[in-house]
């Protein structure tokens, strides 16, 4: 019986086990999303809202940096999770992460998954601001190929001359 045996071994050492927890939440907090394997995602969402529950901490907060430091070694990753990862989840009771399940890895059929950080879903943009994005994306285009054809004629001319010289 699995009595009080809460983790999965994700078939690592326990060292190697804590350090992939440790890259995958550094990675969590960076990027705000990532792709992993369903089994790595589920382990990472109680390591991961354990860090974000102490960046919310207003008293002690020195002690509390210095143990999400024991986690995560990237100070600047750790200043963004305190600064406004804490401050965007500062009213909520819990649940900061979501676990969406994306099918199986065509190459070893794993289970994949993707983990977000509740306030950073992908947001499409509707068509009024892709044409808007577009017309601005043109014209610089075209003003450069403008400067373009403006800088190849010098070059040609040298290149005759230095052609009729020889």
């Amino acid at each position: 019986m699995r009595h009080r045996v809460a983790h999965r071994k994700l078939g690592r050492i326990t060292p190697h086990r804590i350090a992939l927890l440790r890259n995958l939440a550094t990675a969590l907090f960076e990027r705000e999303r990532i792709r992993t394997t369903l089994p790595k995602a589920k382990e990472l969402r109680p390591f991961a809202e354990r860090l974000i529950t102490l960046a919310k901490r207003d008293a002690d907060r020195l002690h509390a940096r210095r143990l999400v430091l024991r986690d995560i070694q990237d100070t600047t990753i750790v200043k963004k999770l305190f600064d406004s990862l804490g401050a965007r989840f500062a009213t909520r009771p819990g649940g900061y992460t979501r676990i969406l399940r994306l099918g199986p890895r065509r190459g070893d059929g794993a289970e994949m998954a993707i983990v977000e950080l509740l306030g950073s879903e992908f947001k499409p943009k509707s068509k009024d601001e892709k044409g808007k994005k577009e017309k601005a994306v043109e014209a610089p285009k075209a003003k450069a190929e403008k400067k373009e054809s403006e800088k190849k004629e010098p070059k040609a001319k040298g290149r005759k001359k230095a052609a009729t010289a020889e």
